[in-house]
């Protein structure tokens, strides 16, 4: 059997940035065993199969596997696809500034905006499926600045508490003081085992309040090494669940607020979300991510039938 697949990257505007993504189209048929098996020989962060979809205001359906689990959502896969799908519109889809696709993802129905500049797919913004839940930490600042490499003063500045966090795949936020402290950081392997490995929130998540590049304000990493992931350089449900946790913390009792993360720079793959999260009433009602994706390669992958 033959599989048509496509690469592209994802939460930039360059080949060789971002995070790489799979897509395999009309490939729902497949067992998942197959799809799972065929994420790991791919070895990149997500793998998406697309198909048909199961209700009628779907676009499509999309399952995501990671080399070694499958997911509920994510956020490269979602952009990515939806550039991927909005690129394969009809000439009159495309006229058009703006499109609306809606995923059927294993979390939910998850909306995506996809904007055209002269035809093209140019940036797109999900707004997830989940608003925030959040969980306490149960792990002192100094336990997890260990856990990465880190003095318990560089971790969890005043005002910036770690937190487990999900808007439908959860991360372990930590706080970090300094750009160069999240450089510096480094992922202990058994002290994760031990701390995260069986835990809700096994996603380490770093987070510094201040960027390297102009267009950024936040700079993060993130390490998934429990779904086979040793360092992502794009994340967008860790940017999604970074909403939920700083607009929380905002003091903001309406309106939206934005914030774009770099990430990926320490993996030479620079990476840009766009974040939002609105507010009312002092709750936070929604929660948006968007970037960039481009198109890298095609080809075959030949499977035993």
């Amino acid at each position: 059997m033959d599989l048509p697949f496509y690469t592209l990257d994802v939460f930039t505007d360059r080949p060789f940035g971002g995070n790489p993504l799979g897509v395999f189209p009309n490939a729902l048929h497949l067992p998942t065993g197959l799809m799972q098996r065929i994420a790991g020989e791919m070895n990149l962060s997500e793998t998406v199969f697309l198909g048909a979809p199961e209700t009628p205001q779907g676009t499509a359906r999309v399952r995501i596997f990671t080399p070694k689990v499958e997911i509920p959502f994510a956020g490269h896969p979602t952009v990515g696809t939806a550039i991927f799908l909005a690129g394969r519109l009809p000439p009159s889809g495309r006229r058009a500034s703006e499109v609306r696709l809606l995923l059927e993802e294993n979390v939910g129905l998850v909306p995506v905006d996809v904007r055209f500049v002269d035809g093209r797919p140019d940036f797109a913004k999900l707004t997830t499926a989940q608003l925030s839940e959040h969980r306490p930490s149960p792990h002192s600042p100094a336990e997890l600045a260990a856990m990465v490499g880190l003095e318990a003063t560089d971790v969890c500045p005043d005002g910036l508490p770690a937190e487990m966090v999900s808007c439908g795949l959860p991360y372990y936020i930590v706080p970090v003081r300094t750009l160069d402290a999240v450089r510096r950081s480094s992922l202990d392997l058994s002290r994760w085992r031990r701390m995260l490995a069986e835990g809700w929130a096994h996603h380490v998540y770093l987070v510094a309040m201040e960027a390297e590049g102009p267009e950024a304000n936040v700079h993060v990493r993130m390490f998934a090494p429990g779904s086979g992931v040793p360092e992502d350089p794009a994340t967008g449900s860790a940017a999604a669940a970074l909403a939920g946790y700083l607009a929380a913390r905002s003091g903001r009792d309406r309106g939206t607020l934005e914030w774009v993360a770099e990430q990926g720079l320490e993996m030479g793959r620079p990476s840009l979300l766009y974040i939002e999260a609105d507010r009312a009433n002092g709750a936070t009602t929604a929660i948006r991510v968007g970037g960039r994706a481009v198109e890298v390669s095609q080809g075959t992958m030949h499977v035993p039938d």
